[in-house]
């Protein structure tokens, strides 16, 4: 599909692009073939139209039909080509004001402008071959990063480094599979124009780092989204107040009472360069409470699916801390509570995964925080900035489908499958490579893409 028939990009669209509401500054953006003569019909002050590109200007911005000055801007030229979308683009600068902003756009839009649908910024950035697809997901992925491991990948998405290594295994596969046509083509001279054994070496290793790719993604979307921690343990071992130490806030309600916590508590807090998700859970008991035996099935489940698992000991019940076979073991950080009382616990853990603490006075807290950090460094590659990590589920999938496909033709050349049948299998797999960077895709599949942006962007 030619991406320009996406949209009808004759017209020139604006958006606020500053977070909504009040702040010192305002954005409003407009882009199109008439941006700057729009622009220029409520700017008093320099001609835009006489401006190089890439120059700021300030001036006033003015109601033509009024004669009432809105505002003082600064109004950045952009020309294209070289321009985010590949079209004309003009920055307005403005005071915050909610009603300033609103007014603008509304001028804005009385003088030939379109507001701007979500993403479309980047959409027509994507139409105009300034970004691929991939890259232009990795847009709203930085602008939602909330770490800076997140902000690292998004950057590494941005900058092409992800939609390269996937357009070069993609072309490796069209030549081959050119030269399979090619012997269709030829099918009664019994020529061989695609050697097997360099097929066959290429579809194992395409099939291996496609699906060592796409294994990458749960990794990928816990440093996107916030890697998940769980907090487990007895009742009233210290849990809750655990997370409002390592918080730093009384963000879950603390009791001597057992079975306080039925329900998980969560929040975030950043850990070096990572957004770290705790989620403090019921305690674990044997009860008759229906209500509590579900929010223990819950913390069970958090800890099957957690990252990490803190599992808070409390020294003063030993008969209580043993641990449930059915958390992973791997993934535990033993965690010796209540130091402040003086005793001791009687069980041993390993030394590299245990620390100790008092919740009540924030002793060992930082030591937590470190044990915890380099745990996520052990799960993480060591500079997430130059290596592929998937964070994308969509591209996971297409990853994992086009695997499947080269172990087809994996499969097809063992078995010394007619040139046709493995020809099918490699234009699976191409296809498959092609949907993740957008040079084969489908009109839904974009408005679904484009449709999770924010206006402005």
């Amino acid at each position: 599909m030619n991406p320009t028939q996406l949209y009808d990009s004759s017209d020139t669209i604006c958006a606020i692009s500053t977070p909504a509401g009040s702040g010192g500054i305002a954005v409003v953006r407009i882009s199109g073939n008439n941006a700057i003569a729009i622009t220029d019909s409520i700017w008093k002050g320099k001609r835009l139209a006489m401006s190089d590109t890439h120059t700021a200007h300030l001036g006033e911005i003015v109601d033509p039909d009024s004669g009432q000055i809105l505002d003082q801007a600064l109004a950045t030229v952009f020309r294209t080509p070289g321009t985010f979308t590949g079209e004309d683009i003009v920055e307005l600068s403005v005071h915050g004001s909610r009603w300033i902003q609103k007014q603008l756009i509304a001028l804005l839009c009385r003088r030939g402008c379109r507001g701007a649908l979500p993403g479309e910024f980047t959409r027509r950035a994507y139409a105009a071959g300034k970004l691929d697809l991939a890259q232009a997901e990795a847009v709203a992925d930085l602008i939602a990063s909330s770490s800076q491991a997140a902000h690292r990948l998004a950057m590494s998405q941005l900058r092409g480094q992800y939609s390269n290594r996937l357009s070069q295994m993609r072309q490796q596969l069209v030549d081959l599979a050119s030269l399979l046509e090619l012997e269709l083509d030829f099918s009664e001279e019994d020529v061989e124009f695609a050697s097997r054994e360099r097929l066959l070496q290429l579809a194992t290793k395409l099939k291996d780092e496609l699906g060592s790719l796409a294994d990458t993604f749960d990794t990928g979307a816990a440093i996107k989204d916030g890697i998940p921690v769980a907090i487990i343990g007895p009742t009233n071992a210290g849990k809750s107040s655990l997370l409002n130490a390592l918080i730093g806030d009384d963000r879950a309600i603390v009791s001597d009472i057992h079975g306080t916590t039925r329900d998980i508590v969560e929040d975030t807090l950043e850990i070096g360069p990572y957004l770290i998700r705790f989620r403090d859970t019921a305690g674990l008991r044997l009860t008759s409470d229906t209500i509590e035996q579900l929010g223990i099935e819950r913390s069970q489940q958090a800890a099957r699916s957690a990252q990490i698992i803190i599992y808070v000991v409390d020294p003063t019940q030993p008969e209580n801390n043993s641990i449930p076979k059915n958390i992973p073991a791997e993934r535990i950080i033993y965690t010796i509570n209540k130091t402040d009382t003086g005793i001791h616990e009687t069980l041993t853990y390993p030394t590299e995964s245990t620390v100790r603490i008092s919740a009540l006075t924030g002793d060992g807290i930082d030591a937590l925080k470190e044990l915890i950090k380099d745990r996520i460094d052990a799960l993480t590659p060591s500079n997430t900035e130059n290596t592929l990590i998937v964070t994308n589920a969509r591209h996971a999938q297409a990853m994992r489908t086009a695997a499947d496909s080269a172990a087809a033709v994996i499969t097809g050349l063992q078995t010394a499958l007619p040139p046709d049948l493995i020809a099918q299998d490699l234009r699976e797999a191409i296809r498959h490579l092609a949907s993740v960077t957008g040079e084969i895709t489908t009109p839904e599949l974009l408005q679904n893409i484009f449709s999770h942006f924010c206006i402005g962007k």
